[in-house]
């Protein structure tokens, strides 16, 4: 095996052990694709201070991408299809067939919804409902008991097949979900250079991951090793 195959077979088992642990990882999807770098956490392991580590150090969206089973327990829809308004049609996405979006929640207990706090909560909560949601736990009514919409926390739908229908962030970190054996539940935010707005460059979200003793992996090496 090369030193170029053995390191990225490194990352992804480093990758799958952070994500066991609780930790988040920064994962690049592709130079051809989005061409960006998300910090991704397992969603049940999100406090406060990685909310606040999402806003300040990623800077882009908050989301949490559950499988496509959890939403189907859920009757959550794709937003596209559930607004009834002339935007959302013939959509056309650079990167992609479609969108992943699907409702935006808080939980019932938060208060305005988008403080740490709050989004810590909600983001907990949904990691929560959707590990029972896998077992049979909890469906639609649990979930409208629990969460109420629109809120300020964004849910993302997986693909059916994961990484064979689609290789977007959604699907890579719900794929290192499965492979750590956590909650199909992940959140997933993008990094975004505070100098130039632009997408942070995977030279540097890695020197970042350095700094912070953070797992970094590329999108290939998961498709190859978690596919």
């Amino acid at each position: 095996m090369s030193s170029t195959r053995t390191d990225a077979v490194d990352a992804v088992e480093a990758a799958r052990a952070a994500f066991a642990r609780g930790e988040p990882v920064l994962i690049h999807d592709a130079a051809d694709r989005e061409g960006e770098v998300d910090i991704v956490y397992p969603a049940a392991a999100v406090d406060p201070d990685a909310v606040s580590r999402l806003r300040n150090d990623a800077g882009g969206l908050i989301c949490v991408a559950i499988s496509d089973g959890v939403a189907e327990a859920w009757e959550l829809p794709f937003l596209a299809d559930a607004l009834d308004h002339p935007a959302t049609a013939a959509g056309h996405l650079d990167y992609d067939d479609r969108s992943s979006f699907s409702l935006p929640v808080n939980h019932r207990d938060t208060f305005t919804g988008i403080t740490d706090d709050d989004r810590a909560l909600t983001i907990r909560e949904l990691g929560a409902a959707a590990d029972a949601a896998e077992a049979g736990r909890f469906g639609a009514d649990e979930f409208a008991e629990s969460f109420r919409s629109p809120g300020h926390v964004t849910l993302l739908r997986g693909a059916p097949g994961l990484l064979a229908d689609r290789q977007g962030h959604t699907e890579l970190g719900l794929a290192l979900a499965a492979a750590a054996d956590r909650e199909p539940a992940v959140v997933v935010c993008e990094m975004v250079d505070g100098d130039t707005g632009e997408a942070r460059t995977p030279a540097d979200a890695r020197a970042y991951a350095e700094r912070e003793g953070l797992v970094y992996v590329e999108g290939r090496d998961l498709l190859t090793d978690l596919d």
